[in-house]
């Protein structure tokens, strides 16, 4: 069975220290080139999608997650407060308040509404050392976060967008969801206590479930504090199941903070908060991807995208010159020379890389490379120009195919 723990750790992608602490794991270069990469597509799907990026603190006044809720209803999975000259000061659990503020900051038309504000931003949560986990359940964690401040009239159009960005992601990175739960209320008093919004934020999700023509199962008791959500679940190989992605409407929190912007009446309206998350944790988005391909990632994603193989040592200055082509092309290549071993040991030893480049004598001397697939397939002889630019197109296409006809 696949465990991102150990693959990750084979791979040199991530690694804990105890002196660091649990939950709180750090990225090695080859991991921090997928998390990069990740995060590179996420913010260029969303500046496409008519999203606008912001950063904002990791700390913030208790006054600001009292006003918020989190602070009556999520205090259990928060940091203690940190004195600071007088003040406490928390390391949040949420950017929602954070985004909510940069909203109220200047009045707002309806002109600007739809406003899609995101993020990849810090925040903490106080995990039990007994649910901490690889990559899956940590203290320190980097979600891909979004809000659209919109009218009521727009919230169902901006949640089914942003459930259809979701899909789209999925395709390219290649996994599927296992399921869609409407979460909704439980009892007890974990939720804010507003019948009348829950019954309205519940129908419009409904509304998009049943527009975009999912399956989708409602659970008691999954929701969060402010509101009901869509839940978007993944399944990993041992038949655990886990929120990857989440889209919900909220009247809760532009109550909260007193969220207005003028109508075309010249009145001031309460907007609408569509908080939805792509990819949602980096950290989860990793695992995930690590236990679904094994470590072979597609093509846009891989750590390294294109291996050079010379066969002798006379061709070893031409591989470096092909590394260095592809390198200004924006691809992630390298060389694996005669000291690292036979040719067959370092063909197998790049076996999770896409592009595999045989470079021998012949090859050297016409500017030609003996190209191999990762899944076992061989294109044949191309030139080094032609393979580079069907390798860019591939990555810059995304998705999961490794190649496509000519």
């Amino acid at each position: 069975m696949r465990d991102h723990r150990r693959l990750g750790r084979e791979l040199g992608l991530f690694d804990t220290d105890p002196l660091v602490g649990a939950g709180l794991p750090y990225w090695l270069p080859d991991g921090a080139v997928v998390r990069h990469a990740l995060e590179e597509y996420v913010r260029e799907a969303e500046r496409a999608a008519g999203y606008r990026h912001v950063y904002s603190p990791v700390l913030g006044k208790r006054e600001l997650y009292e006003l918020s809720g989190h602070w009556d209803h999520y205090r259990d999975d928060m940091y203690p407060p940190m004195d600071m000259g007088g003040e406490q000061m928390l390391l949040r659990p949420s950017l929602c308040p954070h985004h909510a503020l940069i909203f109220r900051s200047r009045t707002r038309s309806h002109r600007e509404l739809p406003y899609r504000m995101a993020e990849l931003g810090g925040m903490y949560r106080a995990e039990r050392s007994g649910v901490l986990g690889g990559l899956t359940r940590v203290r320190a964690i980097q979600l891909n976060d979004a809000h659209i401040f919109c009218t009521p009239d727009q919230a169902v159009e901006e949640a089914a967008g942003a459930l259809a960005l979701i899909s789209r992601a999925y395709a390219d990175l290649g996994i599927r969801a296992s399921r869609h739960r409407l979460s909704l209320p439980g009892g007890g008093g974990k939720y804010v206590a507003d019948p009348a919004l829950w019954r309205r934020a519940t129908a419009l999700l409904r509304e998009v479930l049943d527009a975009s023509g999912v399956a989708y199962e409602a659970v008691e008791g999954e929701a969060a504090f402010y509101g009901p959500k869509i839940d978007v679940q993944i399944t990993d190989p041992a038949g655990r199941e886990s929120t990857l992605s989440t889209v919900q409407i909220d009247f809760h929190q532009p109550e909260r903070f007193g969220l207005r912007y003028t109508g075309p009446d010249g009145a001031r309206h309460r907007p609408v908060m569509v908080h939805r998350s792509v990819i949602g944790s980096v950290e989860r988005a990793v695992a995930h991807l690590l236990e679904e391909h094994g470590g072979a990632f597609p093509p846009w994603l891989a750590p390294l995208q294109l291996v050079v193989l010379p066969v002798g040592e006379d061709q070893e200055e031409h591989a470096d010159a092909v590394v260095r082509e592809a390198s200004a092309l924006g691809l992630r290549a390298g060389v694996s020379g005669l000291a690292e071993g036979s040719l067959g040991a370092r063909i197998r030893r790049a076996r999770l890389v896409p592009y595999q480049a045989v470079l021998g004598a012949r090859e050297a001397a016409d500017g030609l490379l003996a190209v191999r697939l990762r899944d076992g397939r061989r294109p044949g002889v191309l030139p080094v120009a032609e393979f580079l630019r069907r390798v860019e197109e591939r990555v810059r296409a995304h998705g999961t195919a490794l190649w496509e006809p000519a």
